[in-house]
């Protein structure tokens, strides 16, 4: 029984080595080099306008 037990479980850790082993990402990793950052611009110019407020009297 001790033995049919061993043989079960190393059977099942076979199968599932295999499983593991082929059925791995093969999908190949594209490293980018040299790239340069893009650069936004940090400062937004608003033109200024003045504006006179009507008075309201109170």
């Amino acid at each position: 029984m001790l033995l049919t037990i061993t043989l079960i479980i190393s059977g099942l850790v076979t199968v599932n080595l295999l499983l593991l082993k082929f059925s791995c990402n093969k999908t190949k990793k594209v490293v980018k080099i040299d790239r340069q950052p893009i650069i936004l611009r940090t400062r937004i110019e608003i033109p200024s306008t003045s504006q006179t407020l009507a008075p309201t009297g109170s």
